[in-house]
């Protein structure tokens, strides 16, 4: 017989299990608005455009719901929005821009995510009306423009202004209003290649009374509250476009640091124009001086050298332009080469044969450069047998050659280029070359054992190159794969001394380096090369760098280590230590990885382990810290209607969590449990004791009583196990006034003693009490009625009708929401539409004398006509369920619950947690304590399959 109610009892666990899911959720979003909006719209159904003036302060929230709590973050049109606004506000729940502008509109996203399921997202579009000052351009027909611009026949009077959303322009003549066909000389107008962004006044057949004031409006029809915005242009016979004069020489030829002054005046125009300086269409160098049409450029650069020019506008034909050239003399790059007789296949220099001295230099202006060569210090000139030429002075850069025929042992000397300007005024540039029966062309070699070079990571390195003969030519240096690019960067990198150091060398590094001769101030011969081998070692790189790992004591654990490179690769030795102690060492083999078993875990075994991977260069390590602390609890942010009052003062709030891996360590005994208010440095604590062990994903409940309105307080919550206190966890409970009844969400759950603005219907038979499991006395009814609250609190409260005598079969209690306002879908505050709303609430029908539960939407305007929502009859059993249901009112509404007296005493119905929230219900969300349901079903599970096992 034990038997048989032993397996009952396990089946109604087991039922327990499956309507049973866990408080872990997925996380939902939504996004709200605050702030500066003119106007929220719907469109194409999911789609919400957020409408904002320019200037003002964007804020949207981004309300979430899933457990743990989902990690947000901001970003805009699918990319990251850290460089739009400030980056405090990506990763918080509301984001907020301050003094919004125009290229900030777009689409923006919340996303959610917490590990569970799909991150959750959901975007808003972002757009920005503003309205810029109108600007009016003037121009006459194309072909009859004379010398006076406005004493042809039509003129055409141009509007624009940017804005958003698009302009609406409209004319004036004085005080007269413009339309198309007011008058005949009067044409109005939009381009078709410009459709809505400018207005065209179209003056035909000009008439005396056409010279006047014309004001241009430009409307955005008031949307966000922006005002409209005009421009006045005066028409005359004066009226004229710019024209200018540089009072200046052209080209400006100058020596560096001299000051530069440009004149520019305005020799036409009406209205008077406006002169402006641009360098080569860009800005001008930030030392320079601007007053109305004189630049001034104080210690001029050769880098300021270009082409400055004075731009006249009125907005009148076009813009009126005049430009100079600004030269800056100078000198620069000189380099020389030396080139053997062309006509013998020898790069020597031979008594007999012809050699050339060729010399470079880069000249500002190049009209103005001069050669000239001395030999041992005495000018040299042209003759039969030196040969001096100069190439064209417009090819940059310019260039002189010294030939020398038939070379006499008289010629060996030391040959001198001088480069100049004409004028003086610039250090001359001069270059030295010897001519000897020691110039020779030049040789590469690499030094012995200096290649290969094998350097440890980190390490400054001298890669060399030995160069010889006379002059010693400039080395470049490049990688041998010529399109990988040298330690600095670049592709090529001069040296003069055939030395290419490497400070801090890292693995990237090795390789194969190319050293090669010049033709620059060495012999214009085929280029000498050499190859130089780096090999860089470096010491292993192994996985996991750091990690934590939370054991409860006599558990067993395997620590890997594994490497994922190392240079050199072989020879690798490993060591694990606890602390200072060495554990185990060895030498890896074929595998690439290493391991540490751990059998039962005991006090002594807590600490940091390190795996040290040892090779020439140095030595990885692996680091897993082993402990017993708890992880942190996860605070329940979804708890319906948490806070309550019951006293004028003070307020309560029902305080819920789940255990993050609970049973990843030793069993938690008790929870410390710290409070202060924000602000404040006083804390209280106290400890919660923890009866048994607990289950993955089951919700514990401690409620807070005594908290001060309004005050707001941090709570911080600690796991402790035998091993010492674990991870804490914070989160601010703030205090809220009432729940407002014409919010687009409303939650309670019946802990305030004013019931959330519920009343009783005055109509009805009897009333709805409340109440909590822990004051209701069930000893006249036991086998009816809730066990606790449905969050499963037996201090917590809900609603119930009591069955017991008086009442009658068929009596009728009502209980009424407060009424709601139905939320407006359009900016104007009509209902264009009748908007959704999901209406829920869990309900408890347990006994054998249940009657009936109903559910009725009451409209404003509707007297005497309630429509049903949803009805249950019977016994459901010992449990708290869910109903869901969309309701579509038109006007304002409430919503009523009305429970049905059956035909006994044992027919209790209680109600719970009601919400209402705007959009379409979604599935019903978990119930919890459901892991612990289920270790239960499967504990009793193994304990009957013994008792079977013993029959």
């Amino acid at each position: 017989m034990g038997l048989v109610f032993g397996l009952l009892w396990l089946f109604n666990i087991f039922l327990e299990g499956i309507h049973c899911q866990g408080v872990y959720a997925p996380p939902t979003v939504r996004i709200i608005h605050s702030g500066h909006a003119c106007n929220i719209e719907e469109e194409r159904y999911t789609e919400r455009v957020y409408t904002i003036r320019e200037g003002e302060t964007l804020e949207l929230a981004c309300l979430v719901s899933g457990h743990p709590r989902p990690q947000i973050r901001w970003t805009k049109t699918a990319g990251s929005a850290s460089d739009r606004f400030q980056d405090s506000s990506v990763f918080n729940e509301t984001l907020r821009i301050i003094r919004i502008q125009r290229h900030q509109g777009g689409r923006y996203y919340c996303k959610a995510e917490n590990g569970l399921g799909s991150p959750a997202i959901k975007s808003i579009r972002v757009d920005v009306y503003y309205l810029d000052d109108p600007i009016v351009t003037v121009h006459q027909s194309i072909g009859e423009a004379k010398e006076q611009f406005y004493y042809e026949r039509t003129v055409f009077l141009r509007c624009m202004a940017n804005s958003n959303p698009p302009v609406h322009y409209s004319w004036r003549r004085g005080k007269e209003f413009l339309s198309q066909g007011s008058d005949k000389g009067v044409e109005i107008y939009e381009p078709f290649f410009t459709q809505g962004e400018t207005k065209i006044l179209k003056l035909k057949n000009l008439r005396p009374q056409d010279y006047a004031n014309y004001s241009c409006i430009a409307s955005v029809r008031n949307v966000c509250g922006i005002p409209e915005k005009n421009v006045l242009f005066k028409l005359s016979n004066k009226t004229a476009s710019p024209t200018i004069k540089l009072l200046v020489e052209e080209p400006i030829v100058v020596n560096p640091g001299q000051s530069v002054t440009l004149v520019c005046v305005t020799s036409g125009g009406e209205p008077t124009p406006t002169l402006t300086w641009v360098r080569n269409t860009d800005e001008l160098s930030k030392k320079s001086r601007l007053n109305g049409g004189t630049l001034t450029l104080p210690a001029i650069s050769m880098e300021e050298a270009g082409v400055y020019s004075c731009v006249a506008s009125n907005n009148v034909g076009n813009p009126a332009k005049k430009s100079t050239a600004i030269v800056v003399r100078g000198l620069k790059k000189g380099r020389f080469w030396i080139t053997p007789d062309p006509y013998h296949n020898d790069d020597n220099i031979q008594i007999g044969r012809e050699v050339k001295i060729s010399c470079q230099v880069e000249a500002t202006p190049p009209e103005e450069l001069l050669f000239s060569w001395l030999k041992n210090g005495r000018p040299l000139r042209s003759s039969e047998r030196m040969v001096i030429t100069h190439t064209d002075p417009d090819v940059q850069p310019g260039t002189t050659n010294l030939d020398i025929i038939d070379l006499k042992f008289t010629d060996f000397g030391t040959y001198t280029c001088v480069a100049a300007l004409k004028n003086g005024g610039i250090p001359e540039v001069s270059i030295d070359v010897n001519i000897s029966s020691t110039t020779v062309p030049p040789e590469l070699t690499v030094p012995r054992g200096k290649s290969p070079m094998v350097v440890q990571e980190g390490d400054t390195v001298d890669l060399q190159c030995l160069v010889s003969g006379k002059p010693k030519p400039i080395i470049l240096w490049s990688r041998a794969d010529k399109e990988v690019p040298m330690p600095d960067g670049s592709l090529q990198t001069e040296s003069y001394d055939g030395v290419l150091r490497i400070v801090n060398v890292s693995r990237e590094m090795t390789g194969t380096y190319r050293c090669a001769t010049s033709q620059y101030n060495g012999f214009n011969v085929k280029p000498r090369e050499a190859l130089v081998e780096l090999t860089v070692q470096y010491p292993p790189v192994v996985e996991p760098v750091f990690t934590e790992i939370r054991q409860g004591l006599g558990r067993a654990f395997t620590l890997n280590c594994r490497v994922l490179r190392a240079h050199p690769s072989k020879v690798l030795k490993y060591e694990w230590k606890l602390g200072t102690r060495l554990l185990t060492m060895g030498q890896f083999d074929q595998r690439d990885e290493t391991d540490y078993n751990v059998r039962a875990l005991n006090r002594e075994g807590y600490g940091e382990y390190t795996c040290e991977v040892t090779n020439e260069a140095g030595v990885g390590a692996c680091r897993f810290l082993v402990t017993g602390r708890a992880y942190a609890p996860e605070f329940y942010y979804d708890t319906y209607s948490a806070l309550w009052q019951n006293r004028p003062r003070v307020y309560g709030f029902k305080l819920q969590w789940t255990q993050q891996n609970p049973l990843s360590v030793d069993r938690i005994v008790a929870y410390r449990l710290g409070m202060k208010q924000t602000g404040q440095s006083r804390w209280w604590e106290q400890e919660i004791p923890m009866e048994g062990a607990i289950a993955k994903g089951e919700l514990i409940t401690h409620n807070l009583t005594e908290l001060i309105k309004p005050e707001a307080y941090l709570v911080r919550l600690t796991p402790i196990t035998r091993f010492g206190e674990g991870d804490s966890t914070d989160r601010i409970i703030r205090y809220s006034a009432p729940v407002n009844p014409h919010l687009r969400e409303f939650q309670c759950s019946f802990e305030d003693e004013a019931v959330c603005m519920f009343t009783q219907d005055k109509t009805d038979d009897f009333d709805w009490t409340r109440h909590s499991a822990a004051t209701r006395d069930t000893k006249y009814t036991p086998n009816t009625g809730p066990s606790s609250d449905r969050a499963g609190s037996k201090q917590s409260f809900y609603m119930y009708i009591e069955t017991s005598r008086p009442r009658l079969e068929g009596e009728k209690a009502r209980l009424l929401t407060p009424t709601f306002n139905v939320a407006p879908k359009s900016p104007y505050g009509t209902v264009t539409a009748a908007p959704t709303y999901c209406f829920g609430f869990y309900y408890h029908m347990y006994g054998k004398h249940i009657g009936a539960l109903n559910a009725y939407l009451r409209q404003k305007g509707h007297s005497g006509s309630d429509s049903s929502l949803w009805n249950l009859v019977g016994n459901q059993g010992d449990r708290w369920k869910q109903a869901k249901v969309n309701i579509h009112p038109i006007a304002s509404f409430q919503l009523v619950l009305e429970g049905i007296r059956g035909p006994g005493i044992e027919g209790d119905i209680a109600i719970d947690d009601v919400t209402i929230e705007e959009g379409e219900c979604k599935d019903p969300p978990p119930n919890s304590k459901c892991l612990m349901q289920w270790n239960i079903f499967f504990y009793s599970l193994l304990i009957l399959l013994n008792l079977v096992m013993a029959f």
